[in-house]
């Protein structure tokens, strides 16, 4: 994929979740809700201010971001399906512990 958002935009490719079960039935598709996880894809160069200067982005390529459930605008790139987002919808960037 080839594409850079602008200034303070995200791309976000969402996290699958495993089949949903309720007391052994499995949920159909059309009623499961849309993961609020995701991956960013790409990110912009930073907020540009006023002033000119930009404030980089707090999120890079490869973070794993949790985000609202009505968050970003849905884009098809190349036939797989992304979220363009701004910083300011990302609610936390989750943390992997790493073992030393």
């Amino acid at each position: 994929m080839n594409v850079r958002p602008l200034h303070d935009r995200i791309i976000v490719q969402r996290i699958e979740e495993a089949e949903q079960k309720v007391g052994g039935i499995i949920i159909p598709d059309t009623a499961k809700e849309k993961p609020q996880q995701g991956k960013v894809i790409a990110a912009g160069n930073g907020k540009v201010k006023d002033d000119g200067k930009v404030i980089p982005l707090d999120v890079k390529a490869g973070d794993t971001i949790l985000f609202g459930k009505y968050s970003g605008q849905e884009i098809k790139i190349e036939g797989e399906e992304y979220l363009i987002m701004r910083e300011d919808e990302v609610l936390a960037v989750v943390e992997t512990s790493k073992k030393k």
